[in-house]
């Protein structure tokens, strides 16, 4: 049953209609559960709210697979928008970007252009931003993207996603340019050619990137709602005596709250994932194919209109 569901709720993430249809709803189907609001603005006494429980955050205005040029732009105009608020009220915030939303189907120079505003912007307040990765036909377009940007920029990180085959290649290939990296299991749908078809493949492989990016000596954002991974993570960095400010967990808003304030009181980073905007359908629809128990949220939204 949750095979199929999770193949049913990631072939609704694609359709473009319902995307359309998400739009004029709003969030009435519990999408408010999870994401911060539709403008930064609604998002601020949230992530305020957060910083003052111990909690990091990091934002992402959502949108992806822009094919207009006016489009990928305003999704920079708002992403700059959002570094200035985080500076002006003092957020402990990062920022996420989809390349997709930034021009990346559109060209490479484009979105490297639009990388540029953005990280020039961050840089000058001390902001980080990650390059969140996508499906694995975009992978290697991510990928040469961030090496370029960080020969110049620092405050660069992106996504390795253990489902991939190709993955461990990736660590090994990004360990020269000393890169700061979230490590997740995957959220798309991908063939068999490409990504670990069995759960305990995935598990196993996140475990081990986890492993050599932070025995590589590079800042490690584990992010899982796993408590295995979690525990693993912890065994780990106590074994090789690794501190705890070389790494973080990262988290989704709105999933496993009980379990991220635990890591808080014991100490260790957490920074949660806050994403905001209209463009919520694709993102919430991939949450529900994740994990069968986020469909909760959304019966609750509408059984309680």
């Amino acid at each position: 049953m949750e095979f199929i569901s999770k193949r049913f709720f990631l072939y609704l993430s694609y359709n473009k209609a319902l995307d359309r249809m998400a739009k004029r709803w709003g969030t009435k189907f519990g999408a408010n559960k999870i994401i911060g609001g539709q403008t930064f603005s609604q998002a601020i006494p949230l992530i305020t709210q957060l910083n003052e429980e111990g909690f990091q955050v990091t934002v992402d205005h959502l949108g992806e697979f822009v094919d207009c040029v006016d489009d990928a732009r305003e999704h920079v105009r708002e992403c700059i928008e959002s570094i200035k608020a985080i500076a002006h009220h003092q957020l402990d915030s990062e920022m996420s970007v989809k390349l997709t939303s930034l021009g990346l189907d559109i060209s490479r120079d484009l979105v490297l252009e639009h990388m540029e505003l953005i990280l020039s912007k961050a840089k000058q307040y001390g902001i980080t931003v990650t390059l969140d990765m996508e499906d694995s036909s975009r992978c290697p377009a991510i990928l040469d993207v961030y090496k370029t940007l960080r020969k110049k920029y620092e405050n660069v990180g992106t996504v390795i996603q253990s489902y991939l085959y190709r993955s461990d290649q990736d660590v090994d290939d990004l360990h020269p340019f000393s890169p700061y990296l979230r490590l997740v299991k995957g959220a798309y749908k991908e063939a068999s050619r490409d990504a670990f078809p069995e759960k305990q493949k995935v598990d196993e492989n996140l475990k081990h990137l986890i492993k050599k990016q932070l025995l590589n000596g590079h800042y490690t954002a584990v992010a899982s709602h796993d408590e295995a991974m979690i525990d693993y993570t912890i065994g780990l960095v106590k074994e090789h005596n690794i501190p705890k400010d070389r790494f973080e967990f990262q988290m989704l808003y709105g999933m496993r709250n009980q379990l991220q304030s635990d890591l808080v009181k014991k100490g260790y980073n957490v920074r949660i994932y806050l994403p905001y905007g209209e463009d919520w359908y694709g993102y919430f629809m991939r949450r529900l194919a994740e994990r069968p128990a986020n469909i909760a949220f959304a019966l609750k939204g509408i059984l309680s209109k």
